[in-house]
């Protein structure tokens, strides 16, 4: 063990020492090594990120009692109610805060409440408000800004938050007290299914990158083996040798790790401020989980040395050069078969499951996928030797690109083997994808096109209600309202032991709204009706038992358990017609009495909710900005929803945004590989172009080998990796009891591909201009 920690010593040493040819391989190594281990430690930090995320968001949620009566008002209370709204699809959370004492509970990231008509607000929000493009937005906040939200109230650097003080809110408008705050955030956990897709995506995206780390650490592999005969010719034997070049590799993996550290510390200040699909971090989020650093620290120097050690199984060593076996031993195709084979298998034969049901196991499902994965890598190279040995003839360019393939397919392979990886496994995500999103993405009975906005409110005074009605028809861009004022009716009078009193709902709205909501036929002011549903028989026989023509309801429902109270009687009018009910904008059948204003005095009403749907003018860009406006004028607490057809799983959504930030990241370490790569063989190919060049061959030629250099094997790298991705794509499927909905999902991943090829031959193109100089010649 000495003697062979002692060799790869000398090979580090050589390294390092070995003038300009191998510090430029060293080099070489580093970056490719540095990329890689940049990326696993970003990968490393997610559950970082995801904890101090959710930290950070628990620590500013108010502080729930465990009484029934909730918190007493004491010198530390605080009244809140929640304040949320949107601006141009993007969320923005808010609290509207009124302290009871005089040393109010405080939320993490202030140092003070913010006073009435004053606002503390994010440095995100803060911009938005100050740009022009947040015109429309400072109307709906026209609060002071008198602070700014430090980062320790944030979850994420672009989030857009805000505190606002007031001097009205009281629990009788629907507030609540507290008096610290760090609650809890309720998460929906993830379903079965998506664990899965969460398990598959991590391995998808972590697998180019582990290929790519062992492709780097062979960079110079040939000029490498030469120099090693002169090691041979001092006394080296063969097993010497092979320890001497793990050391060379080692030390480059050993720069690498080091390169990778300070491209993580510096991209995390970089990739901190940076949202992608709603994804941001703060740059200190950014760590790794010590354990996963450990592993990276640990893992990628031993695989540089384990990897060379395989490498140079095939390669001579002698006192006089290197043999590279003149015929080479024919790959051995049956275990690069068994691997691919034997993950779609361990996949496909786990235990079956729906949403609901059988969990898949994450372990079974990472092992059965990074066999999958490995084994196409492994299955690459003889796809390329098998291919490239049977081709012949052509012009020049393309005979100069077959016969390196055939001397050197298995360096072309490796340059290739994380696009095969990175689309297979995009191809069996996108299938996998493509077969749940009906689970997530549902369709609904909503109806965009009578209506694009709902508005509810809890708003305890009738004439309020109907003044809230009459200032969204003033709005701007409106040019419809469904409004009404809604209360519950309950038959008056003794109930029998055990029994529920009869209670309906009251519905005022003019006969144009009332026209939305039911089958009214004509309608005049003073006009009522009793609807029914037409998809619920019991609650249309309770619409019955509550609303009788000609009997009175009482509309104040307090009445009924408080007997101080003096109930609200009104007679429903015998002329009230019985009419079937009709879907609204939202798909909700509405029932009971609905009324005219003509017929009820809605300002008499102690209680009420209004309920509004807005048509607007889709002419006019911020039309639905201008109707949360008038909402958060009549009252920030709202609640207003924009009306869509589709309805997204939040879980599923957030995993298709990282999984879409992690593979811009991947894609981007695989197209820097395949420079690096190209950049590296051109290198050592540089005495024999600048031959090529001497005997005249054209430039052109040589830069189109270049190209055919790259695309056959990516060709079938894109082969392999659909035929992979596919049978992967199916078992995932069949293993969450889905069917196959899209077999063509490989068609844009592999232009993707194809694109790539094509940029990296273009961005190689100037070294390989430079490099065909005739001083390239020249040797010793």
């Amino acid at each position: 063990m000495i003697r062979r920690l002692h060799q790869l010593a000398l090979g580090a040493k050589f390294a390092v020492t070995g003038g300009r040819e191998g510090w430029i391989r060293t080099v070489l190594t580093a970056i490719g090594v540095g990329l890689g281990v940049a990326l696993l430690f970003v990968a490393a930090s997610i559950p970082h990120v995801n904890e101090a995320n959710t930290r950070r968001g628990d620590a500013r949620v108010p502080a729930a009692s465990g009484s029934a009566k909730g918190f007493a008002h004491t010198d530390a209370s605080v009244l809140f109610n929640p304040a949320h709204t949107e601006y141009h699809d993007d969320g923005i959370a808010g609290l509207l805060l009124r302290p009871e004492g005089a040393h109010p509970a405080v939320p993490p990231g202030l140092s003070a409440l913010p006073g009435p008509g004053e606002m503390a607000a994010s440095p995100a929000l803060r911009d938005l408000l100050a740009s022009p493009s947040g015109e429309v937005l400072r109307k709906r906040l026209p609060y002071k800004i008198t602070a700014s939200i430090g980062d320790a109230g944030l979850i994420d650097p672009n989030e857009l938050f805000y505190y606002a003080g007031s001097a009205t809110l009281s629990k009788a408008d629907g507030a609540s007290r507290t008096n610290a705050f760090g609650g809890h955030l309720d998460k929906v956990p993830l379903t079965p299914t998506l664990v899965a897709l969460t398990v598959v995506s991590c391995v998808v995206l972590l697998t180019p990158v582990l290929i790519f780390i062992a492709t780097a650490v062979r960079f110079g592999g040939e000029r490498r083996d030469r120099r090693l005969a002169a090691l041979r010719l001092v006394g080296a034997d063969t097993a010497m040798t092979r320890w001497v070049a793990a050391g060379e590799a080692l030390a480059g993996s050993a720069f690498g790790l080091v390169l990778g550290v300070a491209l993580f510390l510096g991209g995390r200040e970089l990739i901190g401020g940076v949202q992608l699909w709603s994804f941001a971090a703060f740059p200190v989020d950014f760590t790794p989980v010590p354990a996963l650093a450990a592993l990276v620290l640990l893992a990628v120097p031993l695989a540089a040395v384990v990897v060379t050690l395989f490498a140079m199984r095939s390669v001579t060593v002698e006192p006089l050069g290197v043999v590279r076996e003149s015929r080479p031993r024919r790959r051995r195709l049956w275990w690069r078969l068994v691997l691919p084979a034997l993950g779609v298998a361990v996949i496909a034969l786990s235990p079956t499951g729906g949403l609901d049901r059988v969990t898949p196991d994450p372990d079974l499902v990472a092992f059965g996928t990074v066999l999958t994965l490995f084994g196409l890598a492994a299955l690459l190279p003889w796809v390329v030797e098998a291919a490239v040995a049977r081709l012949r003839g052509g012009p020049v360019s393309w005979q100069l690109a077959v016969r390196r393939l055939q001397l050197s397919g298995g360096t072309a392979s490796r340059a290739v083997g994380g696009i095969t990886v990175a689309v297979a496994g995009a191809i069996s995500l996108t299938m996998m994808s493509a077969g749940i999103h009906d689970d997530f993405v549902r369709t609904n009975d909503h109806d965009p096109s009578r209506a694009q906005i709902d508005v509810v409110s809890q708003i305890p005074s009738g004439e309020r209600a109907q003044r809230m009605i009459w200032d969204f028809r003033e709005t701007t861009g409106v040019t419809s309202v469904i409004g009404t004022v809604e209360t519950y009716a309950t038959r008056p009078g003794p109930v029998a032991e055990g029994d529920i009193r009869p209670t309906t709902t009251l519905t005022v709205g003019d006969c144009a709204t009332l026209a939305e909501l039911a089958h009214v036929g004509s309608c005049k002011d003073g006009d009522t009706f009793v609807v029914h549903p037409t998809d619920d028989k019991k609650q249309a026989a309770w619409v019955d038992r509550s609303a009788r023509p000609g009997e009175a309801v009482n509309l104040d429902t307090t009445a009924d358990y408080d007997s101080s109270v003096e109930p609200l009687l009104w007679t429903l009018p015998k002329s009230a017609r019985p009419v079937d009910s009709r879907p609204d904008p939202m798909g909700e059948q509405r029932s009971g009495i609905f009324a005219t204003p003509g017929a009820v005095d809605v300002t008499k009403l102690p209680s009420a909710e209004t309920k509004a749907m807005v048509k607007v003018d889709p002419e006019l860009p911020d039309a639905v900005e201008y109707v949360r406006n008038t909402a958060a004028a009549i009252d920030p607490a709202m609640t207003v929803r924009t009306i869509r057809n589709v309805e997204r799983d939040k879980n599923y959504a957030s995993i298709q945004k990282g999984l879409r930030a992690g593979a811009i990241a991947t894609m981007l370490l695989i197209a820097l590989s395949l420079l690096v790569s190209q950049i590296e063989q051109l290198r050592e190919r540089r005495r024999l172009l600048s031959v090529l060049v001497a005997f005249g061959t054209r430039r052109s030629s040589l830069g189109l080998s270049v190209l055919w250099q790259t695309a056959v094997p990516v060709v079938l790298g894109l082969a392999v990796a659909v035929t992979g991705g596919t049978a992967l794509g199916a078992a995932l499927l069949h293993m969450v009891d889905k069917e196959i909905t899209d077999w063509w999902t490989f068609v844009p991943l592999a232009g993707a591909g194809a694109a790539a090829v094509l940029v990296v031959t273009l961005l190689s193109l100037p070294p390989l201009w430079r490099l065909m100089r005739p001083d390239g010649l020249r040797t010793e």
